[in-house]
This record gives C-alpha cells, sequence and structure tokens, in this order.
C-alpha cells in the first residue's frame, strides 16, 4: 500500500487513497460525525444510525479508534428523542462526546443532565485538548460561541501540544448556512497552538476550507433529508512524531477524501 508522508507544516493533500499517511505511529484516533437528525420524519433515521454505529465499530476493530465527537443536530428539533438517541449511541464500542447543533432545541439543564456536562464542554487527551463550543440554544437560532468563554478555555489550554475546536456552525459565511463570528476567527489565527476547526451543520460540505493558516474541516452529514450524496464521517488521525492529518471518509465506496495534515 503506497505511503504518503506527513506534510510538516500546514498544507492540502487530495485524493489519498491510503490509509496510512504518515511513517509514526498513530497516537489518537477520533471519528467525526455530524447531523444524524434523529427523528426527523420521512427519513430513514433508525437506520442512519444503525450504519454509523457498525461503520464505527468496525472502525475500532480495524483500526482504533479513541473516541467519537457528534458535531450537532443529533435530534430533529424534539429534544424529548435524547432519551432514545442516547440509548442507541451507546451502542457503540468507543466513548463519544456531543456538541449542540440548531435542530437541537434543548434547554441547557437538560442537556447537562441528559449528557453529563454543559453545551460548553472541552476535555484533555495526553498533550492535546479538545473544546466543544455550542452555537445555537433552545430556540435553534445561529449564534456565535460564547467569546470569553472560549478565550477562557484556549487559555486554559495554551501548554497544550494543539487544541482543536468543534462548533456545529460556521463562524464564517462561506455558506447558505454560515454566519460571521470575525471574533472568533481572529482568536484562532492569533492562537499558535489552535490546530483546526471542525463544524457539521452545511450537509453539502464534506472538505477544507482556509482562513489564514487555520484549517476549517467539514464532515458533510450521516443523516437528515439533504447533502452530499453518500452519508460519511471525518476522521482524525494524531501521531507520535507530533504531525497529524484529516480526512472524509466515505464508507459505503471506501476512498479517503480532502486529506489534510498539518504537524502541532
Amino acid at each position: 500500500m503506497k505511503t504518503i508522508p506527513a506534510i510538516t507544516g500546514l498544507g492540502l493533500v487530495s485524493d489519498l487513497y491510503s490509509e496510512n499517511i504518515t511513517n509514526a505511529r498513530t497516537k489518537l484516533r477520533v471519528i467525526i460525525a455530524s447531523d444524524g437528525h434523529y427523528g426527523q420524519p420521512s427519513t430513514d433515521f433508525e437506520q442512519f444510525h444503525t450504519d454509523l454505529i457498525g461503520w464505527i465499530n468496525r472502525e475500532k476493530l480495524q483500526k482504533g479508534v479513541d473516541f467519537t465527537i457528534f458535531n450537532g443536530d443529533l435530534v430533529h428539533d424534539d429534544p424529548t428523542l435524547f432519551y432514545d438517541l442516547k440509548t442507541t449511541l451507546n451502542k457503540l464500542q468507543v466513548p463519544y462526546y456531543v456538541t449542540r447543533g440548531n435542530h437541537d432545541r434543548v434547554a441547557r439543564d437538560v442537556w447537562k443532565s441528559t449528557w453529563g456536562y454543559d453545551t460548553n464542554h472541552s476535555f484533555v487527551k495526553g498533550q492535546y485538548a479538545f473544546i466543544l463550543g455550542d452555537t445555537s440554544n433552545e430556540k435553534g437560532e445561529y449564534l456565535c460561541v460564547d467569546p470569553e468563554w472560549l478565550k477562557s478555555e484556549i487559555a486554559k489550554h495554551s501548554d497544550k501540544k494543539g487544541i482543536f475546536i468543534f462548533l456545529h456552525i460556521t463562524p464564517i459565511k462561506w455558506t447558505n448556512h454560515g454566519i460571521v463570528c470575525q471574533e472568533i476567527t481572529e482568536l484562532f489565527e492569533k492562537t499558535p497552538n489552535v490546530m483546526a476547526i471542525f463544524h457539521g451543520h452545511d450537509h453539502d460540505q464534506d472538505g477544507t476550507k482556509m482562513m489564514g493558516k487555520k484549517p476549517y474541516f467539514f464532515d458533510g452529514h450521516f443523516g437528515g433529508s439533504w447533502g452530499t450524496s453518500y452519508k460519511g464521517y471525518r476522521v482524525l488521525e494524531i501521531f507520535e512524531d507530533d504531525t497529524w492529518t484529516s480526512y472524509q471518509y466515505n464508507p459505503t465506496a471506501a476512498p479517503i477524501l480532502n486529506s489534510f495534515s498539518g504537524k502541532s
């Protein structure tokens, strides 16, 4: 199998059809999926979730997965479905974390009692921090993540080799469904150890966009009634030499799409 070294700096690598992109051993392997829209009428939402859980559990067996992040729109406008959704997601063989999307429409206290943490949340794995920000509310409005909270979290993790940010809604008006959050994007740009920002929300987007030197990733969708022609997810791999890569994956056709590699 062809092996392509990781880029030691920010750059784009397109159309890689290799499972191995670096000679270094993997330190962390994360799957990011979004927009399951559990409960959306006229969609086969239960099968969408069954498929995704099967794909992730297969990845765990074959390549290893440390955890999964579901980046928003977990349910479709009905927070009473969170119990059923959580029961479904507990079939995963890996830990998982969640962010609130505009279709989740759930109060913060209900969210916290369901998932065990607030809608703004962060955690650490080794030398890397993962910040999960809230970009909506109970009304389903499109919002910028709380800048003061984000600043404090980034400062708290200033000693980490890398910070990876997860926001359901894009803080740049690149797409029909993005919004302008200049204070947020400027904060990312001036923070050296912010490695990348991950988004859901835009079901038809599965690539990488750049703002300054920072990559912003999209993961298409695994549920819902519109978007890319395939249901898929994104992979983040961090290696022992502190290089990392992210690529989009179509599990039904098995190509690796839109790969990007960097170094922390």
